[in-house]
């Protein structure tokens, strides 16, 4: 049976994930460390702070490869007709923007879906952390499992 200790404490591994907004990795300093202290008391700690732990450092992998693949098509824009064979320092040095390209539209695109990937993870944080005020297990969509 569940006491409202255990679900006050699964809720807060999962709401711990806001203070990366405070503390630089605070993502996963906060969930780890409320896990790490209570996972032994209850299965219920355990799972929802595993899932909390998982869920963080899979968001944190497609950020990775969504900014790998997003910020080339920026760079490829900005520095296209730039001549680096006649380079004579900076004198007459301007970046042209006239006409968007197609890498300016890819890269705009991947920008945006980092963007509305943000929305819904914090949209999925909300929801696990109500799940586990209410007692229910949460499995987050998407989530590699890394503890198990």
């Amino acid at each position: 049976m569940l006491d409202n200790h255990q679900k006050n404490i699964a809720t807060f591994i999962h709401l711990s994930t806001f203070s990366r907004f405070f503390i630089p990795f605070g993502n996963f300093i906060g969930p780890i460390i409320l896990w790490a202290a209570n996972k032994d008391k209850s299965d219920f700690i355990d799972r929802h702070g595993k899932q909390a732990i998982n869920f963080q450092i899979s968001i944190l992998l497609y950020a990775i490869i969504l900014g790998t693949l997003s910020v080339p098509f920026f760079i490829f824009k900005i520095f296209n007709g730039f001549d680096f064979i006649d380079f004579n320092g900076f004198q007459n040095f301007h970046i042209n923007i006239g006409k968007p390209s197609a890498l300016l539209y890819i890269g705009g695109l991947l920008g945006a879906f980092a963007i509305i990937g943000f929305i819904i993870e914090l949209i999925l944080i909300v929801i696990a952390s109500l799940k586990a005020r209410d007692g229910e297990i949460y499995n987050y969509p998407l989530t590699i499992q890394f503890l198990k």
